[in-house]
């Protein structure tokens, strides 16, 4: 199993309130997940009124697939123009029996 995860980072020009900023990640999550199979949530940042920071998760079995759909998403999000991306990091993590990761 691959888990593929995406860190999204943002500007928002000329907000001034919450209450914007959330209408902003509103309307991005809304869009992304009619369009994508994938989780996505407001990650960091929540204070503060200039700042977006979100969390992109997706799993599958081909890590190639995984790393195109995120690309794919991060791509759509930059596209919306609704805030400046300063920062996009994407890892993905290889769960299996060579490597079992963190068991709960």
């Amino acid at each position: 199993m691959k888990v593929g995860c995406c860190s999204l980072k943002f500007y928002l020009h000329g907000n001034s309130s919450l209450k914007g900023k959330r209408k902003v990640v509103r309307s991005i999550k809304d869009r992304v997940k009619n369009k994508f199979n994938v989780s996505i949530s407001e990650v960091g940042d929540q204070d503060l009124w200039q700042s977006i920071h979100l969390g992109i998760a997706a799993v599958s079995s081909d890590a190639k697939y995984l790393e195109g759909l995120l690309q794919k998403v991060t791509d759509f999000i930059d596209n919306m123009h609704l805030a400046e991306m300063t920062e996009s990091r994407v890892e993905l993590i290889h769960l299996g029996k060579d490597n079992p990761g963190t068991m709960f």
